[in-house]
C-alpha cells in the first residue's frame, strides 16, 4: 500500500532556525511512526527532506539515486530487517549514520545490530535521545569524511613528493642526530642507490651510518659545518669526499636547511649531489692551465734564447765587420793627402755612417738581449733603456730607482724589463706625451715598477679593443709571475701603470750581481 505522506516532502518548521538542511531515509512500514519522528525533528528546528521505503529493492533504488544524510531503520519489517539494511549499506560502501528506531527489540538483537554496523539503537517509546544521537552521528560522519579527505590528500601529496624525489638526480634526504649523538639519515630517496651503491633502507637509522665513509681529512670540516648549522639554524652547505665500501671515492655536495622537530631536535632536509665529474673537470682544467703556463714560459724562454743568438751574431759578426770598415776608412783617409779634398770629405762621410751603424747595432743588441740586465741588474737596465728612449723619441724620461741593490730572480727581472719596453713603445705610439716618470722600488715582499706619462690617457673603450694586445700581453705576463697590473688615471691627464711582482730569491745557478755597478 503506497504511503500517505508524499515522498521527499519537506516538513514545515521554523524558517529562522539556522540548522543545516537534513535529508532522512526511513526504512519503516508505519506511516505514523515516521510522523512521530519527524515531529521531533521539527521541534528541534529542522526542516527535513525525507523518503520512506519498506523493502530492499526500494532502499537500493533510493540510495543509488539520491544523497542522504541519515538512515532511520525499524528493526523488523515484513520481508526486510535492520540486518538486511545494514548489509545493503555495506555493499554499496556508504558511510551514513544508521540508527535503529524500534518499538520492540531484544538486547542481544541490539548488540548484534551494533556489531553489524549500526551506530545507535533507540526505542520508539523513548525518543527524547533522538536528536542528540542524530547530531552526534552527523558530527562523527563529518569528522570521518574530513579525515578520509585529509588522508587522501596526504596520500596524493606523498605520491607527488615520491615521484619528484625519485626523479631528481640528487639524493633527497632527511638527517638528524641519533641517540649516540652521531648524524644519521632518517629518509633517503631512491637515488641513494646510485650514489652510495646500496639501497636507501640499508642506510637509514644506523648508529654510525655514512659518516664512516667520509675521508679523515674531510670529516672534521663536516662536523664543524653541521655543528654551526645546528647552533645557528643556518643553511648547511658542504663539499667533501666519501670512500664507499667498494673502494670507490666520490665527491659530494650536501646542501640542506635545518629546523627544529616537534621534540626540539635539529633535523636537516635537503639534497645531496654527486659532483665527482665536475671536480675532475675542475682538476683537469687546473692541470691544463698549469701546463699552458709552463708551455708559455717555455716558449718565452725559447724566444729569449733566440734573441740572445741573434744579438750575439749581430754583435760579433756585423759589429766586427763595421769596426773593420771603420779601420779601413781611417787608413784610406791617411793616404789621401795628395788627392782631392773631395775624396777626403767623402771618406769622412763614410766614417760617420759607420759610426751610426755601430750605434744602431749596439742599440738593437741591447733591445734584443739586454746583457746589461744580467751584468748589472734590473735598475741599471731600466735606466739604460730610459736613456735610449729619450734620445730616440725626444720624450723626457725621469727614472728613480730607490734601491739599486734590488735583486729579483732573473725571470721576474726579464719580464719587468720587457713590460717596461712595451710600455715605452705604447707611450711613443699612442700617448702623445712629453714626459715619462719611472720608479722602481721594493714594498714588503714585492718589487714595484711604476710608469707614468702626461699623455692623453686611456679610455675604458680602449681596453676593450679587439686588437689591444699590448695591455693584454702585459696582464698575461704579470699573471704568469703571480703578480698584478693596475692602471691608474693621472690628473689632469695621463696614465700610470703599476706592476707588482713577488720578490723571489734568485736561484743558485743564475748569475749573481753582487758586484754590479752602473755602466757608463
Amino acid at each position: 500500500m503506497p504511503p500517505a505522506i508524499k515522498p521527499d516532502a519537506p516538513l514545515e518548521g521554523p524558517e529562522s532556525s539556522g540548522k543545516p538542511p537534513i535529508r532522512l531515509l526511513f526504512i519503516e512500514d508505519s506511516e505514523n511512526d515516521v510522523l512521530l519522528i519527524l515531529h521531533h525533528f521539527r521541534n528541534a528546528g529542522y526542516a527535513p527532506v525525507f523518503h520512506r521505503v519498506a523493502s530492499a529493492a526500494e532502499m537500493r533504488k533510493a540510495l543509488e539515486q539520491e544523497r542522504w544524510d541519515l538512515i532511520l531503520c525499524d528493526h523488523n519489517l515484513p520481508g526486510f530487517s535492520a540486518q538486511g539494511a545494514l548489509h545493503l549499506t555495506r555493499e554499496l560502501a556508504l558511510d551514513l549514520p544508521f540508527i535503529i528506531v524500534s518499538g520492540v527489540m531484544q538486547e542481544d538483537e541490539a548488540i548484534a545490530a551494533m556489531r553489524a554496523g549500526a551506530h545507535d539503537y533507540l526505542s520508539k517509546n523513548k525518543l527524547d535521545r533522538l536528536i542528540p544521537a542524530v547530531e552526534r552521528e552527523l558530527r562523527e560522519v563529518c569528522n570521518r569524511r574530513e579525515k578520509h579527505r585529509a588522508e587522501h590528500t596526504l596520500r596524493q601529496s606523498e605520491a607527488r613528493l615520491r615521484a619528484l624525489t625519485d626523479n631528481i638526480p640528487g639524493v633527497v634526504f632527511q638527517m638528524g642526530y641519533t641517540p649516540e649523538r652521531t648524524l644519521g639519515f632518517q629518509y633517503l630517496s631512491e637515488a641513494a642507490a646510485m650514489l652510495f651503491g646500496a639501497p636507501a633502507e640499508e642506510l637509514i637509522g644506523g648508529s654510525t651510518g655514512w659518516l664512516t665513509w667520509l675521508l679523515d681529512d674531510d670529516l672534521p670540516g663536516f662536523i664543524d659545518a653541521a655543528t654551526s648549522s645546528a647552533d645557528n639554524l643556518s643553511t648547511l652547505n658542504w663539499e667533501g669526499r666519501i670512500q664507499l665500501p667498494t673502494g670507490e671515492q666520490k665527491w659530494i655536495n650536501l646542501r640542506s636547511s635545518p629546523r627544529l622537530s616537534e621534540c626540539g631536535k635539529v633535523v636537516w632536509e635537503g639534497v645531496m649531489w654527486n659532483i665527482t665529474h665536475s671536480k675532475r673537470v675542475e682538476a683537469d682544467l687546473r692541470e691544463s692551465r698549469s701546463q699552458l703556463a709552463a708551455l708559455s714560459n717555455h716558449l718565452q724562454r725559447i724566444k729569449e734564447d733566440e734573441r740572445e743568438r741573434i744579438a750575439r751574431d749581430v754583435h760579433d759578426v756585423l759589429g766586427g765587420t763595421l769596426v773593420a770598415m771603420k779601420f779601413e776608412m781611417s787608413l784610406l783617409e791617411s793616404k789621401l793627402d795628395t788627392q782631392l779634398a773631395q775624396a777626403r770629405e767623402r771618406a769622412r762621410n763614410v766614417g760617420r755612417m759607420v759610426d751610426d751603424a755601430i750605434a744602431t747595432v749596439g742599440r738593437v743588441t741591447r733591445e734584443l738581449r739586454p746583457g746589461i740586465l744580467k751584468d748589472f741588474g734590473l735598475a741599471a737596465a731600466i735606466e739604460s733603456q730610459g736613456e735610449d728612449f729619450a734620445q730616440r723619441t725626444g720624450i723626457t724620461c725621469n727614472i728613480l730607482c730607490t734601491d739599486h741593490d734590488l735583486d729579483p730572480d732573473y725571470d721576474t727581472a726579464l719580464a719587468l724589463f720587457r713590460i717596461f719596453q712595451e710600455a715605452l713603445t705604447n707611450v711613443s705610439k699612442h700617448a702623445r706625451a712629453s714626459e715619462v716618470n719611472v720608479r722602481l722600488m721594493q714594498e714588503g715582499d714585492e718589487v714595484v715598477l711604476e710608469i707614468a706619462d702626461d699623455g692623453c690617457g686611456l679610455a675604458a673603450a680602449d681596453l676593450q679593443k679587439p686588437r689591444s694586445f699590448g695591455l693584454r700581453g702585459i696582464r698575461e705576463r704579470m699573471s704568469s709571475l703571480s703578480g698584478r697590473l693596475e692602471l691608474i688615471p693621472v690628473e689632469p691627464h695621463g696614465t700610470q701603470l703599476v706592476l707588482y711582482a713577488p720578490l723571489l730569491p734568485a736561484p743558485a745557478e743564475e748569475p749573481q750581481n753582487n758586484n754590479r755597478s752602473t755602466p757608463r
